[in-house]
């Protein structure tokens, strides 16, 4: 286990990605943020952008990288880690944890290893280079694989998820704006939602033989934080058997917790948590996956990886409180 602190650097610190990241690692007990990286907002404060740091850290923004950190977080839109490792050579030495697509699907020349802690620990712990996992992937995910753990996904899998304002980003959008969100409810991308392809993955390295139609239908929710995933399959297994191998699977992974009761969302916001409910109806099995997108769905779990990377216990500054009201 290292004995210093893990010198940070970040990138995209300005949006909401960085920005959750600069809250969580300003109070990790094992962290120095080096440099948080924004072009646009160099010289200023980071409390500028991020109000809520207001009190809580003087680190101001800088347009310069340096080369004196241990782990860099890519925390750019789409297609913009790539352009920016293209772009700018990285000191061998220094890990990174990108937070963007670019990297999370298996293809020659990729050395990025799926930061995904409830599939791949061990590989994570002697990666290089981590892809961390798409928020609704997370979610989506952490539903399903104890089945396709066990080979039980032999079925057509159908699932609806509902998201926060905040997993569309910090840029403006006619659809992520106050007045647009507030009481109001929609469907986008349905059955075409680029997390599917890192998800279906997941469930052939678990499940070779998984070949199965996931209908996937996300929906844009009237909030900021948070998903609910809502999945369905037949299934062989009974009502106990089916939370059994769920707690089972879970039960070294501390971040995941299978309840017994029907959960909802204020349980889990502003904490890096999963919570899973297991319940059969007739040949059906149902489960109910929930996280915050920002936080185990991206930031939090970058978190999680790093402390992995690092040697240090997995759940190191991530014990964070739920909003709860």
């Amino acid at each position: 286990m290292t004995t210093n602190k893990i010198r940070v650097g970040i990138v995209g610190s300005a949006g909401y990605t960085g920005g959750e990241l600069l809250r969580i690692l300003v109070f990790h007990p094992r962290t120095e943020i080096v440099f948080a990286h924004s072009n646009s907002n160099a010289g200023n404060p980071v409390s500028k952008i991020h109000s809520g740091l207001f009190g809580i850290t003087d680190l101001k923004f800088s347009s310069a990288l340096r080369e004196d950190i241990d782990v860099l977080f890519l925390c750019v839109g789409h297609g913009q880690a790539s352009v920016f490792l293209e772009e700018n050579k990285i000191a061998e030495h220094i890990k990174i944890i990108d937070l963007s697509q670019d990297f999370r699907l298996n293809k020659e020349g990729n050395d990025f290893v799926y930061g995904f802690p409830e599939l791949q620990k061990d590989k994570i712990k002697t990666a290089k280079n981590i892809a961390n996992p798409g928020c609704f992937a997370t979610c989506i995910q952490l539903g399903l694989l104890p089945l396709a753990f066990k080979g039980l996904l032999n079925d057509d899998i159908h699932i609806s998820g509902i998201t926060g304002s905040t997993g569309a980003g910090q840029g403006f959008s006619p659809t992520s704006h106050f007045s647009w969100r507030e009481g109001n409810v929609s469907v986008y991308k349905p059955f075409t939602h680029q997390h599917l392809k890192e998800i279906k993955q997941s469930f052939k390295q678990l499940q070779p033989s998984f070949n199965q139609t996931m209908n996937f239908i996300p929906y844009r929710g009237n909030f900021t934080r948070g998903i609910l995933i809502s999945s369905y399959l037949k299934c062989g297994l009974s009502q106990e058997e089916a939370r059994e191998l769920f707690k089972d699977y879970y039960a070294s992974h501390p971040f995941v917790h299978v309840s017994d009761d029907n959960p909802d969302l204020k349980q889990i916001v502003n904490t890096n948590n999963c919570i899973v409910y297991v319940e059969k109806f007739e040949d059906k099995l149902h489960i109910i996956s929930i996280l915050d997108n920002l936080t185990k769905g991206a930031s939090g779990q970058a978190v999680q990886n790093m402390n992995l990377l690092f040697g240090l216990e997995e759940t190191e500054g991530l014990q964070l409180k739920p909003v709860g009201f």
